[in-house]
């Protein structure tokens, strides 16, 4: 058997990894060790992010022609690819945090739904808070004035109904 077609399988499971991926991201992580490797695997696991190591041939191979083909240029070096399905931002912030952590851990870049970003990029959608504290902060800026005028409301009509004093009667 030739090695092409040993090689062939692992380029297949990487092309299907990315196919129809929201988000992939490739990071450098020489220096890791095991107990950080193990960790991050975990909560990417958590997270519903795929996250493996392949040979930069293979993926190299495996992105020809797709979306993720930009993600090319960065593959030299020990490289390792995350890619979420489900959420396009979830991978970027979990490897961030790791990044930000680990010095020797880094972003290189990612394509996100179908939009290269290098690592600057990637730090900043990863500053981007979660849709759920988005739509609380939104919901929380909407009901702010309403509940303060029905606090100034409920204090107008507190301190009109408060007994007067009364006034010494004459004898």
């Amino acid at each position: 058997m030739a090695k092409v077609e040993l090689k062939q399988p692992i380029v297949q499971e990487i092309a299907s990894a990315v196919d129809g991926a929201k988000a992939a991201v490739l990071v450098q992580y020489l220096g890791l060790t095991v107990e950080q490797d193990t960790a991050l695997r975990k909560e990417l696991r958590e997270a519903g992010v795929q996250y493996k190591v392949y040979k930069n041939t293979l993926m190299r191979r495996a992105f020809e022609g797709t979306e993720f083909e930009a993600l090319s240029k960065h593959l030299d070096g020990p490289n390792a690819i995350a890619v979420s399905k489900d959420d396009p931002i979830i991978a970027e912030k979990i490897l961030s945090k790791y990044a930000k952590n680990i010095k020797c851990f880094s972003l290189v870049g990612g394509v996100i739904e179908g939009q290269y970003a290098d690592a600057a990029k990637l730090d900043e959608m990863a500053s981007i808070p979660s849709r759920e504290v988005l739509l609380s902060r939104l919901l929380g800026s909407i009901q702010a004035p309403i509940a303060n005028f029905a606090r100034v409301i409920k204090q107008i009509a507190e301190k009109d109904s408060a007994p007067e004093a009364e006034a010494p009667a004459a004898e």
